[in-house]
């Protein structure tokens, strides 16, 4: 699958994610300190998953009508340790055809999905 992740995510998650054979840029990588509005706008052009930390892209997409990505997957994980969050997002991208068209938010106990706005026009400010 096709994936971008986001300036903040985990580089061991990263690499595991390659390792499997996805392709993931890294905005870090390629585009370091774009904007949210950005960083939308290369996964709709690439047509790539967005994994993020960063919960502005839910503002981005439901409230100022950006136009959505592929999918995205919010973590918003506070275990004890790093390599306890990294397992979690590891689990949870096992099944990464199940999160197109979806904004899902994963935490360390649940999964939340909803679609995106079946209508986004113009941009709102």
């Amino acid at each position: 699958m096709n994936l971008l992740a986001d300036e903040n995510f985990p580089a061991p998650v990263i690499a595991a994610l390659r390792q499997r054979g996805h392709d993931v840029l890294v905005v870090a990588e390629i585009m370091p300190g774009a904007s949210g509005a950005r960083v939308l706008a290369a996964t709709a052009e690439g047509k790539r998953l967005l994994l993020t930390l960063d919960r502005d892209y839910g503002d981005l997409i439901f409230h100022r009508g950006r136009p959505a990505p592929p999918g995205i997957v919010l973590f918003r994980l506070t275990g004890p340790r790093p390599q306890d969050d990294n397992r979690r997002m590891m689990e949870i991208l096992e099944r990464l055809q199940e999160w197109s068209g979806l904004f899902t938010t994963v935490t360390d106990t649940m999964i939340r999905s909803k679609p995106f706005p079946k209508e986004v026009g113009e941009q709102r400010e």
